[in-house]
């Protein structure tokens, strides 16, 4: 098999030999993570860009730098045989702890060793996509829906006692040995958070090996009080980017989403996310949308006291796919979410929900736990879209952090970049207002006829120059002039939401088949089949700002809106994630 070879795997893309085309459409497929294959279980092309910093021609592969070395190369490796026999152990280890008989046991067992022998033919599944497979036989055969419940109950357990212990409360609230009286009230606010938030982040990590009951119960002072400050001492190098960051956060803070590692490290985690908030930062918690061994999922709240009790505070968006609306209006009431990835299985971002997603992209930094998580997240070539901070112990023990900023590139248009482009807008909006102008609003197709952006935003730019050419005392706002690089459709449709509900459009123009076979005739061009018949009711944006305009006119009844008849807008559903399109669209181009 004739590969290219690749000094850096985030270079792997379509397009450089006929044969990697092929082996990686077979391994999108064999691993079912092709958006096409499946809309409705993986994420867009548009969706992946909200956590990876993706080129258009790039393709995301979820699994470390060199697991998928292993998993190109023409034969099977010793090293990659060896990942799969790891979840062969795991998988007979659940079956045994769970199967009630032999017989169960026994059918279970020779179901797995089929479907193992078909992937071992292959070597082309991910390896943590194999143990989940493994992991759906169990539960389907068992009729378990948590396998590890109560495990994870003790874990849980275990770590609230060692929270309560009074060798714990002395560690944390410990006064720090170094002097901050010469310190200003806001400088020693911020020294005191942070060594407590660094306490629990250590903490968080500690190997669930000693989190026994004699352990919590005798030795929680050698293993707490003594250790913890100079374990965090030590870190304060490798800390020191986490908390660079914290200390230069703007007035209204940051939105940060953690990722949990496991049972018994959550409560850890839940302490360091209170600790953030009074902070003054924004935390959104994503737990596991099912069972994924030890990994909090989402149903601990009702399984289990102890994890309610602990998000007691907590705003829990259930939806699987919020919009962005519906997730900033949440962290705005409540600066405590949770929220689930929608998987179970290692963090997979082709299979997380659309709400982690968009929780994602409104991030500032991202904190995941736990090696599994360091291996997609540091042992990649890959680069993300928000600063990503992973920590965990390793195999010696030793507490390990590790920075990644995102690239340069990236940029983030946060709540406040669009609300202040909306109010520049709104101004100019009101100065004609005061001008006695009358203000005109044009909705237009820009992204739903596939391959055709270029060409409708000529299109837009060329009908409203003729409009503007004809009307006298009209200020017509033309969102095509609006648009910078590197602005989605989730950040374009909160900008204009803004504006349109600001009460200042007086006429609401939607644009029509003649509108566009006359921007044609000026462009001195026919009308392409692809545009033929073509109006502002083929837009799925379109149809969400008719719904804008409808509920505005109630409002304002003197309200003109002008183009097609409204029902004709109403089937289209909501637009597509990150794209300018109608989800019914799915050749969109990316």
């Amino acid at each position: 098999m004739d590969i290219p070879r690749f000094g850096s795997v985030d270079n792997i893309r379509y397009g450089l030999s006929p044969t990697l085309d092929a082996w990686l459409a077979h391994f999108m497929t064999e691993n079912r993570i092709e958006h096409l294959m499946d809309p409705g279980l993986n994420a867009s092309p548009e969706q992946l860009r909200f956590m990876v910093a993706l080129d258009k021609e790039g393709v995301y592969i979820p699994c470390s730098d060199g697991t998928l070395s292993l998993l190109l190369a023409p034969e099977m490796s010793r090293a990659l045989l060896n990942q799969y026999l790891h979840r062969w152990r795991l998988m007979v280890e659940l079956v045994r702890l769970q199967a009630p008989d032999r017989y169960l046991f026994r059918r279970i067992l020779n179901l797995c060793r089929h479907k193992f022998r078909l992937y071992m033919h292959s070597h082309v599944l991910i390896p943590s996509r194999l143990m989940k497979r493994l992991n759906t036989i169990i539960m389907t055969q068992s009729g378990l829906d948590d396998l590890c419940r109560d495990r994870k109950r003790l874990l849980n357990r275990r770590a609230r006692d060692l929270i309560q212990d009074r060798a714990f409360q002395a560690a944390i609230n410990a006064r720090p040995g170094r002097v901050i009286e010469s310190m200003s009230i806001p400088d020693a606010r911020f020294e005191l958070s942070w060594l407590e938030l660094s306490r629990l982040l250590v903490l968080s990590t500690l190997p669930d090996a000693w989190r026994t009951d004699e352990a919590v119960n005798a030795s929680a002072d050698k293993v707490v009080l003594n250790g913890l400050d100079r374990e965090t001492s030590a870190q304060a190098e490798v800390m020191a980017p986490l908390r660079k960051r914290l200390a230069e956060a703007p007035a209204g803070g940051l939105t940060i989403l953690i990722l949990p590692s496991r049972s018994g490290g959550l409560l850890f985690d839940l302490l360091a996310a209170k600790a953030l908030i009074r902070m003054g930062h924004r935390v959104v918690v994503a737990l596991k949308a099912g069972f994924y061994f030890y990994s909090p999922a989402i149903w601990d709240m009702e399984d289990d006291p102890l994890i309610a009790a602990a998000l007691a505070d907590a705003r829990v968006l259930s939806s699987p796919s919020a919009t962005k609306n519906e997730l900033l209006k949440d962290l705005k009431e409540n600066p405590f979410l949770v929220i689930s990835d929608g998987t179970r299985e290692r963090l997979n971002l082709h299979r997380t929900s659309v709400s982690f997603a968009r929780a994602w992209k409104e991030a500032d930094i991202v904190i995941a736990k736990g090696e599994p998580n360091a291996n997609r997240l540091v042992r990649t070539s890959y680069s993300f879209t928000r600063d990503v901070v992973c920590l965990y112990r390793d195999a010696s023990g030793a507490f390990r952090l590790h920075f990644r900023p995102k690239p340069e590139w990236v940029r983030k248009f946060s709540e406040k970049d669009l609300t202040a482009k909306a109010l520049d807008i709104i101004q100019d909006m009101r100065g004609a207002k005061a001008q006695r102008r009358k203000v005109m609003f044009y909705s237009a197709i820009i992204g739903s006829v596939p391959g055709q952006v270029d060409t409708a935003i000529k299109v837009v730019n060329t009908f409203v120059k003729y409009l503007r050419s004809r009307m006298e005392d009209v200020y017509i706002i033309n969102p095509a002039e609006h648009f910078e690089k590197g602005m989605d459709a989730d950040d374009l449709m909160y900008m204009w939401e803004r504006v349109q509900r600001s009460g200042l459009i007086d006429v609401w123009r939607f644009q029509s088949v003649e509108d566009i076979e006359k921007s044609f005739e000026l462009m001195l061009k026919k009308v392409p089949p692809a545009w033929a018949g073509k109006d502002a009711t083929y837009s799925t944006g379109c149809t969400k700002e008719m719904n804008t305009a409808l509920d505005m006119q109630r409002r304002q009844p003197e309200l003109q809106i002008i183009g097609p008849d409204p029902e004709r807008f109403f089937r289209r559903r909501e637009y597509g994630v990150g794209k300018y399109c109608d989800v019914a669209f799915e050749e969109c181009p990316n």
